[in-house]
């Protein structure tokens, strides 16, 4: 009698309607074709999964593998097993120069650029990128046609001049602009000018162990935001984040531009649809007068667990390898939006006229692939940032812009921002010196303060894809 392996998934449910009935499907079909194990699959609370993970860690009950958010990788890479040794390993290490795995062929050399390079450290891919997104331009082409406007903003100015067209029409809309108050935003920002959050390239070369709000690329991207705010331009929802409020601006027609994730795009076509006007997607705008520098993603990635027996660790490999096809990655990308993660997803895609019939669902990799400033070279860098405490930063850092649109001044606010923020860092970087991160919150995903809580089906709240 053959014996099952059993291989534990820990899934970070994104709380989208249908989102872990995917994962359900690919664990039955993989069993499938691999009798001989059994994927258990277990989804883990958006807000809280790191905590259970580490919970789970501490007592020796760890998952083979656990999705962790793209800014939880040094909670990740700090995290220990009972005995003191690092928990998880290296995809890449656990791979080892293999084409293949239980017949599953590897996909990792496949994976664009961008996300690809979030994930790798020292030239070693640390993770297996699980779900990715960037930050879009979205547009009212209805409005933008009556403002006189053909095209797309794509520079800071361009984007002012914009507004200040659509806001001269009277009437509708009431703004040109408006985006959530949201940390992925500052990252883009910081991105396209060559900007950074931490010392160490970004905690990148190196531990992070200096944070800099009020970096010179930081103060023009706020600066930027307060004029458009103060002129009438921007729309402050009053939120924060309030994805919701923000794309129920954008589908009312009282913007007539929306910055958002790219994540947001089927969303946001079928808002166009039903309210009857046209839409278009580009790249997120980039500064006048500074060299187009990179790009910022978001998303997650999934970590395997060091020391398995060699029947786990290599039927795990295999299951992600097999989550990655590019079949089933394309048929993801068709269901959920997220980025086609690998060459091959994009090009099957393509193949199939899936991009010729939804044209908006290109843009994200487009965005990633093409420099917005018309130069040749593809796919510039996304070097984001990896520092621990990243939650309560991003925290510091929307409550710092709150006030800034309420009329604090923005250079002695963020300096404020850098210091709290200088304060969770040290005290993290002591703390995971002699052991795992175990404190509640630092484990939390989003840490807003005074915020509701927001869920993947906020986005429904507006309108409801047909699924």
């Amino acid at each position: 009698m053959t014996s099952t392996t059993i291989i534990d998934i820990w899934v970070s449910d994104l709380t989208f309607p249908g989102y872990m009935d995917w994962w359900s499907e690919q664990a039955i079909a993989f069993q499938e074709a691999h009798p001989e194990y059994q994927v258990a699959v277990r989804g883990l609370d958006f807000f809280t999964g790191p905590r259970q993970i580490a919970e789970a860690v501490a007592a020796g009950r760890g998952p083979a593998v656990a999705e962790y958010y793209f800014y939880m990788g040094q909670v990740a890479r700090d995290t220990r097993s009972p005995d003191g040794a690092p928990h998880w390993t290296s995809v890449e290490r656990a791979i080892d120069g293999r084409t293949e795995i239980l017949g599953e062929p590897v996909v990792t050399d496949d994976i664009v650029p961008a996300v690809r390079d979030y994930y790798t450290m020292h030239g070693d891919l640390m993770s297996m990128p699980s779900v990715a997104t960037t930050s879009l331009l979205y547009a009212n082409t209805d409005l933008l046609e009556r403002a006189g406007l053909s095209r797309l903003p794509r520079t800071w100015n361009e984007v002012e001049a914009a507004c200040a067209a659509l806001t001269d029409l009277g009437g509708a809309p009431s703004h040109g602009i408006t985006w959530s108050n949201h940390g992925m935003f500052f990252q883009q920002a910081l991105a396209t000018q060559g900007g950074a959050l931490t010392d160490h390239g970004n905690g990148r070369t190196g531990r992070a162990g200096r944070i800099d709000l009020q970096s010179a690329e930081m103060l023009a991207w706020v600066n930027w935001w307060r004029r458009l705010h103060d002129n009438g331009h921007y729309l402050h929802t009053g939120g924060i984040p309030d994805w919701q409020g923000t794309f129920q601006a954008f589908a009312d027609g009282r913007t007539g531009l929306r910055i958002s994730s790219s994540n947001d795009v089927s969303y946001m076509a079928e808002a166009a649809r039903g309210q009857g006007f046209g839409i278009a997607v580009g790249p997120f705008p980039y500064r006048d007068g500074t060299p187009f520098a990179g790009n910022a993603i978001a998303g997650s990635s999934f970590w395997l667990a060091d020391r398995l027996d060699p029947a786990t660790r290599d039927g795990a490999l295999a299951f992600l390898q097999f989550v990655h096809s590019p079949r089933n990655a394309a048929r993801r990308h068709r269901i959920s939006s997220f980025l086609p993660l690998t060459h091959a997803a994009f090009d099957l895609l393509e193949a199939e006229g899936w991009f010729d019939r939804h044209p908006y669902h290109r843009a994200a990799s487009d965005a990633l692939r093409n420099r917005p400033d018309g130069r040749p070279e593809l796919w510039p860098p996304s070097q984001g940032a990896v520092f621990g405490e990243f939650a309560r930063v991003q925290d510091l850092m929307t409550g710092a812009m709150r006030d800034v649109l309420g009329g604090a001044d923005p250079q002695d606010r963020f300096a404020e921002a850098t210091r709290s923020a200088q304060s969770l860092l040290d005290a993290y970087n002591a703390a995971c010196s002699t052991t795992s991160p175990a404190d509640p919150e630092t484990l939390r995903i989003e840490c807003f303060t005074g915020a509701e809580a927001y869920s993947g089906t906020d986005l429904e709240n507006v309108v409801r894809l047909q699924r």
